[in-house]
C-alpha cells in the first residue's frame, strides 16, 4: 500500500474535543430558564388566584349570596373561624369557608364577575 505525503499530515492532526464548560454552561442557563418560564406560567397564577380568593373570604359577610364549589348557591348568616352558615332555600347549611367558591351578591348587590 502506497501513503502519500498529505494522508499521513492528515493522519498525524489531532481532532479537537468540543469544550465541555461551554456546554455545561448552556445547559444550565437552559435549565434556569425553564425554571423562569414555568413560575410565570403556573406558579404566579395560582398564587395570585389564591390571594383573591382569601381576600374574598376576609370580605364575606352576613347577607352575602355566595355559591359553594360543590354548586351550593345561598346567603351567609355567620361567619365562624372555619366554617360559613348559610341559608339555601328552607335548609341551613354550614360549610367550610374554604368551600365558598365565589360571592355572586354582596348584601343585596350584585357582584361583577372576571370573564
Amino acid at each position: 500500500m502506497i501513503l502519500s505525503g498529505s494522508s499521513v499530515l492528515l493522519a498525524d492532526q489531532v481532532v479537537m474535543q468540543p469544550d465541555q464548560t461551554g456546554q455545561q454552561i448552556k445547559l444550565v442557563l437552559m435549565m434556569v430558564a425553564f425554571a423562569v418560564i414555568m413560575w410565570f406560567m403556573m406558579i404566579q397564577p395560582q398564587r395570585k388566584k389564591a390571594k383573591e380568593l382569601d381576600l374574598m373570604l376576609k370580605a364575606l359577610r352576613p347577607g352575602d349570596k355566595v355559591v359553594s364549589t360543590s354548586g351550593i348557591i345561598g346567603v351567609v348568616l355567620s361567619i365562624k373561624d372555619r366554617s360559613v352558615s348559610i341559608r339555601s332555600a328552607d335548609t341551613k347549611l354550614e360549610i367550610l369557608k374554604s368551600a365558598v367558591a365565589e360571592v355572586t351578591e354582596r348584601n343585596g348587590d350584585a357582584v361583577e364577575t372576571k370573564t
